[in-house]
């Protein structure tokens, strides 16, 4: 079962991963529904090369923890990051599934836009499934 759930976190981080760089280098597919909007449709954020760069760096890097703690693969000799590297990723994706009571999240209050409608059906439910997957990773 553990090399089952490291597989499965490992593709989702690779998959979105990749997403961001596309995005990173002006791929436009997707782009629209993926930030939070006002009612009014202003986008809330304009991220650039050098953001879409960083989290997607930085979910691939959650990626290797992964591999890492399945014992797939060995690149790194940090302790802490052994240690705490899948509380880290729980956290963030638990905080993210929640959200930030207004745009994003299962608890926020402006549902009716794109974005607000696809965080509501995908993209909350996948951090979520990402938390509770690295849980269970972090159990065995």
């Amino acid at each position: 079962m553990q090399n089952f759930v490291v597989f499965v976190l490992f593709s989702i981080f690779l998959a979105l991963s990749s997403i961001h760089v596309y995005w990173a280098f002006g791929g436009r597919w997707g782009i629209d529904a993926a930030l939070p909007t006002t009612e009014d449709n202003k986008k809330l954020m304009n991220p650039r090369f050098l953001a879409s760069m960083i989290v997607g760096g930085g979910l691939l890097g959650f990626g290797l923890i992964v591999l890492q703690k399945g014992k797939i693969i060995s690149l790194l000799e940090w302790n802490w990051l052994n240690q705490y590297g899948l509380w880290i990723i729980i956290f963030i994706f638990l905080a993210r599934a929640i959200g930030e009571f207004r745009y994003v999240g299962f608890f926020k209050k402006v549902k009716n836009t794109p974005f607000g409608k696809l965080d509501t059906k995908f993209y909350s439910p996948l951090c979520f499934l990402i938390s509770i997957l690295a849980f269970i990773l972090e159990l065995f």
